[in-house]
């Protein structure tokens, strides 16, 4: 089996474990945040701002991407870690009357360390695992991260309720020190790792994907979906009152829809090696679409089911859209490439949320879902009706194709 194969292979283990470990710490943050400035300020701005600040550097991404196509990979990987788990420690030093402020400062903070962090994870392993097997390893990395977004939440809540922030921080301290001992045990390709020159300058990446007949359709088709993805989460509340439930029942919708995405990410990589990476992302935009028009339709069935479908649908183009980056990008702009690719796909899901949720104050939740559903439809067609015209990313190859640049090869983020 496929997934035996990724979890045999020494770096892609090692990789998925440190995205495991510090990714649960992150998880727990995430909410813990928000809360913890909640408590203290009385603020729900304050609060909502938590996220924003870890959200933000998302749009330097090109340019921080850079930092992976100059220095060693794994060096990167191991001191970035490191930084942030003293970091976070350095919160319990700090006296009550500023600690929020310095949280604001670290949350800034955290969000370029996990820009940084998927741009060298995402060079480190494509040059080290076969490109057989990559879809596997991002589809597996999804089934990871998502995992933890299920668990890692309560846990962090629970910590909080229970003892206070304090715990949360050691605990998100001490997965990003676990994590960089976990880096630091993987073996980097050889290559000009720490000699590198960034020719093309820190907006190469975005020229690539804008150049490229393989990429841009699947990044941008990514993007379009992200977008309708955050009018479909603007929206939640909304479809939660229509059932009549109460604003709580939210959470069992994201839980459903996070294991619908665990579940999508098992069953990527077999699927990307049976069909072409535009079919797939397709087909995912596709059911996506599809569950969300289904929300506008009511019904607590239909609802859990809709989410589940969501769930599975919509990590599949961004799943496509990065294995591609991984095969179609030379080693020396990978860093780059997947910090820019990320970007442009995953700013407009901030965008929508802010903007859907003004629009679900005055547009009516039945006419606004089946609207984003068509537009998903469109997408979708879109993608395929230009796989079937010879654009874009052809089927999987087991080699990495003829297009796949220098000796390393590398992965997605």
């Amino acid at each position: 089996m496929a997934c035996g194969a990724v979890v045999r292979d020494r770096t892609a283990r090692l990789c998925l474990t440190g995205l495991l470990v510090s990714g649960f710490g992150t998880s727990a943050m995430w909410l813990t945040a928000g809360v913890w400035v909640k408590s203290v300020t009385g603020s729900d701005s304050l609060a909502a701002l938590t996220v924003c600040a870890m959200w933000a550097p998302v749009l330097a991404g090109p340019a921080l991407g850079a930092v992976a196509d100059l220095v060693s990979r794994r060096l990167l990987l191991v001191t970035v870690n490191l930084v942030m788990g003293g970091l976070m420690a350095s919160l319990l030093l700090v006296a009550p009357d500023h600690r929020i402020g310095v949280l604001f400062a670290v949350l800034f903070v955290y969000g370029v360390s996990g820009v940084l962090l998927d741009a060298a994870e995402a060079a480190l392993v494509a040059g080290a695992v076969d490109a057989r097997l990559r879809g596997d390893f991002n589809g597996l990395r999804t089934t990871v991260n998502e995992g933890m977004k299920l668990l890692a939440p309560l846990a962090g809540a629970g910590l909080f309720a229970r003892y206070g922030a304090g715990p949360v921080v050691v605990l998100d301290a001490v997965t990003f020190a676990v994590a960089a001992l976990v880096y630091a045990r993987v073996r980097e390709p050889a290559g000009p790792a720490g000699g590198r020159a960034l020719r093309g300058g820190t907006a190469a990446g975005i020229r690539l994907v804008r150049g490229s007949a393989a990429l841009r359709p699947l990044v941008y088709a990514g993007a379009l979906t992200m977008l309708l993805a955050g009018l479909n989460g603007a929206a939640v509340y909304a479809v939660v009152e229509a059932l009549g439930r109460p604003p709580a029942f939210a959470g069992v919708l994201y839980a459903v829809q996070g294991a619908g995405s665990v579940a999508a990410g098992l069953l990527a990589g077999p699927l990307l090696r049976r069909m072409p990476e535009r079919t797939f992302g397709g087909a995912g935009i596709a059911v996506f679409a599809v569950a969300v028009g289904a929300r506008a339709l009511g019904g607590d069935t239909v609802a859990l089911a809709a989410s589940a479908a969501i769930g599975a649908g919509l990590p599949c183009v961004l799943i496509a859209a990065m294995t591609a980056v991984q095969r179609e990008t030379p080693d020396a702009l990978l860093g780059r490439t997947a910090a820019a690719a990320t970007s442009l796909m995953t700013v407009p899901n901030a965008v929508a949320l802010a903007a859907g949720a003004g629009l679900v104050a005055v547009v009516e939740v039945r006419l606004l879902l089946p609207l984003a559903a068509l537009a998903g439809l469109a997408t979708a067609a879109r993608l395929g009706w230009g796989q079937g015209r010879g654009g874009g990313c052809g089927r999987r190859r087991g080699g990495g194709g003829p297009s796949a640049a220098p000796a390393t090869r590398r992965r997605t983020g």
